[in-house]
């Protein structure tokens, strides 16, 4: 297989880098910490976005999205890494979009999925409880009630929960509390009666809440697929939000990269360029090489994702291992190389290793991955 982008991607891609580095630039970063932003993002700039047609990226056009798929889905995120732009664009335009898609009835993608696309209503998904990632582990309960379920428990980790409209909850109709069996998604309005968001700003300045459920009242109608058989789908919405965070971290690798390039071009020591000394032209030349291995991996489980390839899970956790590794590299790299200035507030490849590192640990880590991707294997 080929990996290579269409025209129509490259013109994603150019409008994505465009759009990003003129409204969305680190500095826009820099200010909403600073300014300890309650939304932790620009609201305005979410609305451009949607009508740049990224929000609704994943949408299908009967539902008035573009439908582009995950590989324009990885170029617009990738955009978003290299220049640390804040936006619920993985929380609601991937992984809201992706749970409506896999999951959702006819009566749910039409009530939601225009809202997506049009930037009028933001998603977060509820899915993790333990210190580490383990989608499996749920304790949260749904036990039934009138023509629906309550909701008990609490979830950690929940990115932009803070100011989503609907959280995507799983819960426990079933089983033991590690059961892949027995777990159900629901749709939950953030504002119903016995749910409660705790802000947690995290080290990179971005937004993980923890969301409490306590005897909340759902319906029938907001199950999200079947009723106990909702960590298959749950899977999906993961994979998809893996692949995106992969290239997202990629955008963080390569603009580390880039920074430091130009960096060494620049600063001068014993009379000369540092960029000429060999022992940093080596380090620089193997992490253009990591680089280009993540941004392959990334878009192989894109590319698996768009064509509904049954080793789609495979490629994302690859993808997501690959490019979480060479985040650390790049950004330590980055940071090294540009010396003791690097440490500084005042450089910006800081805000870079930052992200990498809670990007990193999303949704799975390393080892995490590299344990997943042995066990799909056969092994």
């Amino acid at each position: 297989m080929a990996l290579v982008l269409t025209d129509d991607q490259k013109m994603i891609r150019e409008s994505a880098d465009g759009f990003f580095k003129t409204e969305a630039p680190v500095n826009q970063h820099r200010a909403l910490r600073d300014a300890k932003d309650a939304t932790g993002f620009d609201r305005d700039t979410w609305g451009k976005m949607a009508e740049m047609g990224f929000a609704g990226v994943l949408v299908p056009e009967e539902h008035g999205g573009a439908g582009f798929g995950h590989v324009a889905a990885g170029l617009i995120m990738e955009a978003i890494g290299r220049n640390l732009s804040a936006a619920p664009m993985l929380s609601t335009a991937v992984l809201g979009t992706t749970a409506l898609v896999a999951g959702g009835t006819p009566d749910q993608q039409a009530k939601y999925l225009p809202l997506i696309a049009e930037g009028k209503r933001l998603f977060a998904l509820a899915a993790d409880e333990a210190a580490r990632h383990n989608p499996a582990h749920v304790t949260t309960t749904a036990t039934p009630s009138g023509n629906g379920f309550r909701l008990n428990g609490t979830k950690s980790f929940v990115l932009d929960g803070h100011v989503a409209d609907t959280l995507i909850v799983a819960a426990r109709t079933s089983g033991d509390d590690r059961d892949k069996d027995g777990i159900t998604l629901f749709l939950v309005d953030a504002k119903a009666a016995g749910v409660a968001a705790e802000r947690r700003s995290m080290v990179d300045s971005r937004n993980a809440a923890r969301i409490t459920l306590a005897d909340v009242q759902v319906d029938g109608a907001d199950v999200l697929g079947d009723v106990g058989g909702g960590f298959a789908i749950l899977e999906t919405v993961l994979d998809a939000g893996r692949a995106c965070l992969a290239a997202e971290m990629l955008g963080v690798s390569s603009e580390s990269f880039t920074r430091t390039v130009d960096y060494l071009k620049q600063r001068e020591q014993f009379g000369q360029k540092i960029g000429s000394f060999q022992a940093l032209q080596h380090r620089a030349a193997h992490l253009f090489c990591e680089v280009e291995l993540a941004r392959s991996a990334t878009l192989r489980a894109l590319v698996a994702l768009d064509e509904k390839d049954d080793r789609a899970p495979m490629f994302a956790s690859l993808a997501k291992a690959k490019s979480g590794e060479v985040a650390k590299l790049a950004t330590n790299e980055g940071v090294q190389m540009h010396g003791g200035i690097g440490m500084t507030d005042d450089f910006d490849i800081g805000f870079y290793m930052k992200r990498a590192r809670a990007a990193q640990e999303t949704f799975g880590d390393i080892a995490f991955h590299g344990d997943r991707l042995a066990r799909l294997m056969g092994y």
